[in-house]
């Protein structure tokens, strides 16, 4: 037993050693850095809620622009965080088509911008054009092109208004175009935005879309979300049937009634000339089929109403399983 027991020296020695390793920690290891410049963070089942919002909002914009621009367009939400002012702006491609947005009834700002690599397609279909994917242009936009990329922005805000509607009345109003990020002054760069980063898919273009909202807005509207958003997640509503309807309502289909015909060797086809009669060799009494947007849906006949041929349905075109 008296083995076991340490004297008095033995305990200051044990004190004095483990003094001095305590000494040689570095205390850096054991504290956290703070920056008192480093804006408070909102919660994050808000930040959830904002996602999910956004998600909405996300949808109904593909739809939106889909009818606008007569073409497929798809919306895709990337990420919902948040962000300083700098380090947001930080991301922006140079040059960028950017406009700065008045959130009324709320004093602030908020910034939408729109990737140059959907941005001139969009002009092209705006203008008549295909749209189709051409060489990578990089370039600030003109004061025609703004005016022109007002019609898109406004169906863009205007569905953003619809989705934020489930929190609270928010009006995004444009107050003015900027084509640089770092001379973007509307916030101050510590100040933290809620950064939303889409991906915009029109055609065989894509690019992405940024949305930074100020979060001192957002937190001054927590007790909306607890209240007005946890009730209608996950909800669906006639009054939002409805809407969905009306956003597809809109929307053009191509539709093309065609004959079958044989097949012909390109040298034959090379060999035509004028005055010559191609046979396709398909009866009267065969059916047609008629294809929307390149699937076939339908069969029929073609018939002659008020001296004009139309297609008459017949049924509903199953393929062979």
């Amino acid at each position: 037993m008296r083995d076991s027991i340490l004297s008095e020296d033995a305990i200051g020695h044990l004190q004095e050693v483990r003094g001095q390793e305590g000494d040689k920690e570095d205390p850096a290891t054991r504290v956290e850095p703070y920056d008192f410049r480093r804006p408070d963070r909102i919660a994050k089942d808000q930040l959830r809620s904002i996602q999910l919002l956004h998600e909405t909002f996300s949808r109904a914009v593909a739809s939106s622009l889909s009818a606008f621009l007569r073409s497929y367009v798809l919306v895709n939400l990337i990420s919902v965080e948040q962000l300083s002012f700098a380090e947001f702006v930080k991301f922006l491609p140079s040059p960028s088509c950017m406009v700065s947005l008045g959130l009324r009834p709320f004093e602030g700002n908020a910034v939408l911008e729109l990737g140059q690599s959907v941005v001139f397609p969009i002009f092209e279909m705006l203008l008549g054009g295909t749209g189709k994917k051409s060489a990578n242009i990089q370039r600030e936009i003109t004061e025609i092109e703004k005016s022109i990329l007002d019609s898109v922005f406004r169906v863009v805000l205007q569905e953003l208004k619809s989705a934020w509607q489930a929190v609270t009345f928010m009006d995004f109003v444009i107050e003015s175009h900027d084509t640089e990020p770092q001379l973007l002054q509307i916030l101050a760069p510590n100040e933290a935005v809620v950064a939303v980063s889409m991906e915009m898919q029109i055609g065989e273009s894509s690019g992405i879309m940024h949305i930074g909202i100020p979060s001192i807005i957002v937190k001054m509207l927590r007790q909306k979300f607890d209240q007005q958003w946890t009730v209608r997640k996950g909800q669906s509503t006639e009054s939002e049937h409805a809407r969905i309807f009306k956003l597809l309502k809109p929307a053009c289909l191509q539709a093309d009634a065609r004959l079958t015909g044989p097949s012909m060797r390109l040298d034959d086809l090379l060999r035509i000339d004028l005055g010559d009669v191609l046979a396709f060799d398909h009866s009267t009494e065969k059916q047609l089929t008629l294809e929307l947007n390149g699937k076939t849906k339908f069969l029929g006949h073609v018939v002659v109403n008020g001296g004009r041929r139309q297609f008459q349905i017949g049924a509903e075109f199953r393929a062979a399983e």
